[in-house]
């Protein structure tokens, strides 16, 4: 899987996960210790942020990270997607 996609697909889950806990950017930025800046840009998927300021966002909303495998879609779901 394109590493690219990951860190974007990470920012996504970021992004949801701080709007489930009514979190702003500001108050995200005082809690993790992290710029408001990074977490934007974390959130966007850029490609540059060390994994150090991912755990300090992740902790900070008391949450962990979790690697599991990556999955091929279905023929049933590739079907849905060339109809």
């Amino acid at each position: 899987m394109d590493p690219l996609l990951l860190i974007e697909r990470l920012g996504v889950q970021l992004r949801e996960m701080r709007l489930q806990r009514g979190l702003t950017l500001i108050e995200l930025s005082a809690r993790a210790g992290v710029t408001r800046q990074k977490i934007s840009e974390m959130e966007k998927g850029k490609p540059t942020i060390s994994m150090f300021l991912y755990a300090k966002v992740i902790s900070a909303m008391t949450s962990e990270l979790r690697v599991v495998p990556a999955r091929r879609p279905t023929f049933e779901e590739l079907r849905e997607v060339f109809k």
